[in-house]
């Protein structure tokens, strides 16, 4: 049995529709226990996500970066680090903008940095882009072209009822299950 935990923040619910989606893929791994964390109630998770053997980190890029809260839960994380409890584990990300780039891209590069501080490996979406040829289409998986971890994006007048798109949170499943498939081939080679 492999562990992944994903731990998000979402101001408005368009992430956490992304988490969800996440979610999904890890649990369709046979043999995957997944669960979300709420990065504003991670002072009651540290337990889990240091027994976990994958954290997958999502949050909405606001301003061309991570979120506030996210960033507090990032701080937080200063005494796993210290003790080097995320060594070794695997780790991905996600995030969410108003626009089709919102300058996502520097959100998953924190994310990354943050997870190398901490000595995780990290997982790329290992997609190609999709949307990018007069064959493809905004309905195709990795619409916005992301390598380094899933990207959606949400319309800024639209609750998350309306978005991310379906395209989008597949792409969020698909990050999710291939995290999964790898903890399990880490944990039980």
């Amino acid at each position: 049995m492999s562990k992944v935990a994903i731990v998000y923040h979402s101001g408005y619910g368009h992430t956490k529709v992304l988490a969800e989606s996440v979610l999904a893929g890890a649990q369709a791994v046979a043999g995957t226990e997944a669960s979300l964390v709420a990065a504003e109630d991670a002072d009651q998770h540290w337990d889990a996500l240091n027994a976990a053997d994958a954290i997958i980190f999502g949050a909405p890029t606001y301003m061309g970066s991570l979120s506030a809260p996210f960033k507090t839960f990032m701080d937080a994380s200063s005494k796993v680090w210290f003790a080097q409890k995320w060594k070794d584990k695997l780790a991905a990300g996600f995030t969410n903008s108003g626009s089709q780039s919102g300058d996502k891209f520097n959100s998953l590069v924190q994310l990354a940095t943050f997870a190398a501080q901490h000595g995780m490996l990290w997982v790329s979406l290992g997609l190609l882009p999709g949307n990018n040829s007069s064959q493809g289409g905004p309905d195709d998986l990795n619409r916005l072209g992301s390598f380094l971890g899933a990207m959606g994006q949400s319309n800024v007048d639209q609750g998350p009822d309306m978005g991310p798109s379906a395209s989008d949170r597949r792409t969020a499943e698909h990050l999710g299950r291939r995290v999964a498939e790898l903890a399990a081939r880490f944990t039980h080679p």
